[in-house]
């Protein structure tokens, strides 16, 4: 409730005014939310706000009139809400050695509101330390980045956005996806593929070796051997030749004597 003692007419700028009798409210959306507390016909001219909201937070000005004169009166009203509950999500590809960033944002509250990470541990409960090689961005504490992933990191993250009227946590779950798993799928394809292609092989040369040898024993009989032995001739010595023919023509004269 904000308090303003007029003697013949004030008015709460921007709000409500009471002048010469009576009330005006320029803001029908506002009607029911402010509203004069006091008597202001003895003088007493205190505003109240229900159900207060962050955007009532501000300066307050009443201006009291006496006579001809104008008297001021400011105060300041700040309004404290805790934070509104944050969104968690996360940014990046959950694959081993790879990196995530994970944010949390609460759009309403009282400032400053403080952010802060924590992993959930066994039976519900969270602790403090995060995983080794996280990196807090210090200007930014809601957001924070798990580098060069393993299975350790997997599991869920609270985010709890605080302030000094209360807090409101969300939560987010990081799941691995194992590259690994995926590379010996894809070696165990490449490995079966070579192990096709090398049958295919090795029957491709048992085919090609039986067709050369098959040609081989077909093409052997029209041949000429270069390495065979050509045939042996007899030879004769020229003294053996002429004592031969000495001998037939004195066989042939003594014939002819006996004659």
């Amino acid at each position: 409730m904000l308090g303003c003692l007029p003697l013949l007419s004030s008015q709460w700028f921007w709000v409500i005014t009471y002048f010469a009798g009576r009330v005006f409210d320029p803001n029908e959306a506002e009607r029911g939310h402010v509203a004069f507390t006091g008597d202001y016909l003895k003088g007493d001219a205190s505003l109240l706000i229900s159900d207060l909201t962050l955007t009532d937070s501000g300066e307050y000005s009443c201006k009291v009139k006496t006579g001809a004169q104008y008297h001021w009166s400011t105060i300041s009203l700040i309004v404290l809400a805790k934070p509104s509950k944050p969104r968690c999500w996360m940014e990046g590809k959950l694959l081993e050695g790879g990196d995530v960033k994970m944010s949390c944002k609460s759009t309403d509250g009282s400032d400053p509101i403080y952010y802060k990470w924590e992993r959930k541990m066994d039976k519900d409960k969270y602790a403090g330390k995060l995983p080794p090689l996280t990196l807090i961005d210090l200007k930014n504490p809601e957001i924070v980045t798990l580098r060069n992933l393993t299975k350790d990191n997997t599991g869920v993250y609270k985010c709890t956005a605080s302030n000094d009227v209360g807090e409101e946590s969300c939560t987010v779950e990081v799941n691995m996806h194992y590259v690994r798993g995926m590379g010996v799928v894809a070696g165990t394809v490449v490995g079966v593929s070579f192990g096709v292609l090398l049958v295919i092989l090795i029957i491709w040369l048992v085919l090609r070796k039986k067709e050369m040898k098959k040609y081989e024993e077909e093409e052997t009989p029209n041949e000429i051997r270069e390495d065979a032995e050509a045939p042996k001739a007899s030879l004769v010595k020229p003294n053996s030749l002429s004592t031969s023919r000495s001998g037939s023509s004195t066989q042939s004269m003594a014939s002819q004597h006996g004659t």
